[in-house]
C-alpha cells in the first residue's frame, strides 16, 4: 500500500504531537552537542585532514546562533540604509504629524526653530520641502526663475536621498526656473516638450530648498517667493489643482531617524517598496532573515525585535565614537579642528559606490550628521559648512562648559555668515528658554563688538555678563558648532584663510 508524504512523517514521528513539531520549522535533528562544547581532534596527524576544522581546543562564542544572526545583519542594515531611513524619516513625520499628503509642499514662513528636528539644518533662510510617489505616475514641478524678488536653491532626491536633481542658480535649471518632469524608473513614454526631464531609479522622491532673500528683501517676501512653486501630477498638467501649502511655525516636526526596533519599520517602509539595485541583492537577502521582504507585511517576532532593537542602538554608539575619533585626513586644515559638513566621496560625489564596492562606513557616517547634498561637490561650492570637531586644544567639546570664537571684521563671505550650535547626540537643533540657535552676521548691530570691529561669539550653558547677544545656549547639551560661509569666497575655499579654533573659556 502506497503512503503520502504526509503519512510517512506522522509514522516516523509516531505522533500527531510530532507533526505539530513540524508545523514549527524546529530542527530536523534534535541538538545533542552545545556550541559551546571545546572542539576536540588531532589536525595534521595521521586519520585527520589538514583543514576542514578550527583550530583544537576551541569552542563557539555565541549560544543563540539564530539570535546572533539576526542582530549581524540588523547592526549592518543600519549602517547600509543610513540615507533611505534619514530621508524616509521626513516624509513618514510630515504625513503622520503635519498632515502632508503627497504633492503638498511645506513652505516655513520665517527660518526654522529648534521644533524643526531634523540633521544640521539652518535657520538663516526660510525652508521648503515636499514629497511625491511616482508609482502614482509621473509629477511636475514647477520652479520660479531666480531675480529681484529672490532665488530658491537644494536639492531633488530619490529614495535613498542621492540627489536626481540640483535646483537654482547652480542647478538644472541655471536659476531660470521652469518645469521639472520626474519620471518614475522604467519610463518609457516621450517627454513633452518645454520639459527638464529628471528620471528617478526610485518612486518616492522629495525635494528640499532654501528661500533665499534677495537684496533689499525680507524674509516674509522670501516666504511670498516660495509659494511661486507648484506640484502636480503630469495626468493633470491642462487644469492643475490649487496647490496646497503647510506653514508648520512653532509645530514639532520630528524628522530624526529612530534608533530602536522602529528603525527597521522605516526601512521596511522603503525596502519594500522600491526597486532593488543590483549592489543591494546580498542585503536585501540579509534582511529576509529579519522578515523584511518586498511585497510582505512586517510583523518580527519577539526575539527579531530585541535583535533589531540593540543593534540600532549599538550603531547610534558606533557612529558616535566615529565621530569622536573622526580622521585626520579629513580636517578641513591640518592645524585646526574643523571637518567639512559634504564628506563626499573619491568622485566628489555622495554615492560612495565604486567599480568594485561600496563605501558603507563613509557613506552612512555622512548622511548621519547630513541630509540633501549636492549631486556633485565643486570645488567652489556655493556654501561651505564647516563644523568643530575640537576645541584649540584638540580636545572634544564638552556639555557644560562655556566656548567662544573670535571672527574677525572682514569674513570670506559675498552673502553672510551663520553660527548654528547643535546638539551633538542628535546633530538637530538645541532647545532653549530663548530660542536662540544661530548668531549671523544679519544679527552685527545687536552685538557687542571688539576694538578691530570683529566680534567674540559665545557657546555654553550661560551667558558671560553683558554679553548675551553674542551668546548661543547649549541648555547642557554636549554641542557641535557649525560655521556657515554663503557665498564663500577664494581666500576660503582654497584655503588661505583661517577659521581660529573655539577656546574654552
Amino acid at each position: 500500500m502506497s503512503m503520502t508524504r504526509r503519512e510517512f512523517y506522522k509514522f516516523a514521528l509516531g505522533s500527531a504531537a510530532g507533526l505539530a513539531v513540524l508545523k514549527t520549522s524546529s530542527p530536523a535533528f534534535a541538538q545533542e552537542k552545545s556550541p559551546k562544547a571545546v572542539l576536540k581532534h588531532g589536525a595534521g596527524q595521521q586519520g585527520e585532514t589538514a583543514g576542514g576544522l578550527p583550530p583544537a581546543g576551541v569552542a563557539s562564542s555565541v549560544e543563540d546562533f539564530d539570535y546572533q544572526i539576526k542582530y549581524q545583519r540588523a547592526f549592518e542594515a543600519v549602517l547600509w540604509n543610513m540615507p533611505a531611513v534619514a530621508i524616509y524619516s521626513f516624509r513618514r513625520a510630515a504625513f503622520e504629524n503635519l498632515g502632508l499628503k503627497d504633492n503638498d509642499i511645506i513652505a516655513y514662513s520665517k527660518p526654522a526653530t529648534a521644533h524643526l528636528e531634523a540633521i544640521t539644518a539652518n535657520s538663516t533662510t526660510p525652508y521648503i520641502t515636499a514629497f511625491t510617489d511616482l508609482q502614482k505616475g509621473p509629477v511636475v514641478l514647477e520652479v520660479p526663475a531666480a531675480g529681484a524678488e529672490g532665488s530658491l536653491y537644494g536639492q531633488i532626491v530619490d529614495a535613498w536621498q542621492f540627489t536626481i536633481a540640483d535646483v537654482g542658480p547652480a542647478g538644472l535649471d541655471k536659476g531660470k526656473g521652469g518645469k521639472f518632469l520626474l519620471t518614475p524608473p522604467g519610463y518609457t513614454d516621450p517627454i513633452p516638450e518645454g520639459y527638464l526631464h529628471v528620471p528617478s531609479p526610485n518612486y518616492r522622491v522629495a525635494f528640499a530648498f532654501r528661500s533665499v532673500q534677495a537684496p533689499g528683501k525680507t524674509t516674509e517676501d522670501a516666504y511670498h517667493y516660495s509659494r511661486r512653486l507648484q506640484m502636480y501630477y503630469l495626468s493633470a498638467a491642462n487644469n492643475p489643482p490649487e496647490q496646497r501649502f503647510v506653514d508648520p511655525g512653532t509645530s514639532r516636526y520630528p524628522t530624526l531617524p529612530y534608533y530602536d526596533e522602529r528603525h527597521f519599520h522605516d526601512l521596511h517602509a522603503v525596502a519594500s517598496i522600491e526597486p532593488v539595485r543590483e549592489q543591494d541583492k546580498v542585503m536585501m537577502g540579509m534582511l529576509a532573515s529579519l522578515g523584511i521582504e518586498r511585497g510582505k507585511p512586517f510583523t518580527p517576532d519577539e526575539k527579531t525585535t530585541k535583535a533589531m532593537r540593540q543593534a540600532a542602538i549599538d550603531a547610534w554608539f558606533y557612529m558616535q565614537y566615529w565621530y569622536d575619533n573622526f580622521p585626520k585626513e579629513k580636517l578641513y586644515w591640518p592645524d585646526r579642528h574643523y571637518a567639512s559638513l559634504l564628506q563626499a566621496d573619491d568622485n566628489k560625489k555622495f554615492t560612495f559606490i565604486y567599480e568594485d564596492r561600496i563605501d558603507l562606513i563613509n557613506r552612512a557616517a555622512e548622511y548621519f550628521w547630513c541630509t540633501y547634498m549636492p549631486k556633485v561637490l565643486s570645488d567652489e561650492p556655493a556654501t561651505q559648512y564647516l563644523m568643530s570637531m575640537a576645541d584649540s586644544k584638540g580636545r572634544l567639546l564638552e556639555a557644560g562648559q562655556l566656548y567662544k570664537i573670535t571672527l574677525p571684521p572682514q569674513m570670506p563671505v559675498k552673502q553672510f555668515w551663520a553660527l548654528t550650535v547643535y546638539n551633538r547626540d542628535t546633530m538637530s537643533f538645541i532647545y532653549s528658554k530663548s530660542g536662540r540657535t544661530t548668531l549671523s552676521s544679519y544679527d552685527l548691530d545687536t552685538m557687542t563688538k571688539n576694538a578691530d570691529g570683529g566680534v567674540t561669539l559665545y557657546v555654553g550653558p550661560t551667558a558671560p555678563a553683558g554679553l548675551e547677544n553674542n551668546w548661543i545656549p547649549t541648555s547642557g547639551k554636549r554641542p557641535l558648532p557649525a560655521m556657515r560661509f554663503y557665498g564663500p569666497t577664494d581666500d576660503l575655499n582654497h584655503k588661505s584663510f583661517k577659521l581660529a579654533d573655539f577656546e574654552r573659556v
